[in-house]
């Protein structure tokens, strides 16, 4: 009847109300960082999950004209982690280079350096890279020179810098829902204590 639909409405009215405070309250709660901590104990605890889809690399990449001086210099710095190489072909690439990208300091996608290079003048297979890690190609206009200094291939475990996106999601979601629950509990405590607690049913006859 009427008043039973009423009644319904009003209660899912009061459900959206709460659902809406739950999101509020959520929205506060995640609004904390995850702390380093926690994400590096997930990891330890669940290495097996995080495995790399596609090969990974660190290292060093520079491409000079083919004419240009001091590639015999190129040569020796672009295959030495040293700081002292390092310094050099930064100043060097100011001056001579095309491009210059310098990533020891984070794991990229070996497909984004196949791009780099000449197409089909590098073969990039695991085992090549892992005997192999300096690499020196040229074409008709460049030379290029690619240093290899960390490599995982397809399928070997995710470093702790790659999967930390990938675990602070899933910390927060599960710090998410079992925030929604503790809220539901307490409400639903509240409304016990207050006795504002209805339930309603719907004879499927009527």
């Amino acid at each position: 009847d009427g008043e039973k639909v009423k009644a319904l409405v009003e209660s899912y009215r009061k459900a959206l109300v709460v659902h809406a405070y739950q999101e509020e309250l959520v929205k506060q709660q995640m609004a904390e960082e995850i702390a380093p901590s926690e994400i590096a104990d997930y990891y330890e605890k669940n290495k097996s999950l995080f495995v790399l889809e596609k090969p990974i690399a660190k290292g060093l990449f520079i491409k000079v004209p083919l004419q240009a001086s001091g590639l015999a210099d190129v040569r020796r710095w672009y295959k030495k982690n040293t700081q002292d190489a390092i310094e050099k072909l930064e100043k060097y690439s100011l001056r001579n280079a095309v491009t210059y990208d310098y990533f020891y300091d984070q794991w990229r996608p070996l497909e984004e350096l196949e791009a780099m290079i000449p197409a089909k003048s590098w073969n990039p297979e695991s085992n090549y890279l892992k005997q192999d890690k300096n690499v020196e190609l040229k074409d008709t206009a460049f030379h290029y020179f690619l240093h290899i200094e960390e490599y995982l291939g397809k399928d070997e475990p995710k470093p702790l810098d790659v999967a930390q996106e990938e675990i602070k999601e899933i910390l927060i979601n599960l710090k998410r829902v079992e925030f929604i629950n503790r809220v539901k509990e307490d409400l639903y405590r509240q409304a016990q204590d207050k006795n504002g607690i209805n339930y309603y049913y719907l004879n499927k006859d009527e």
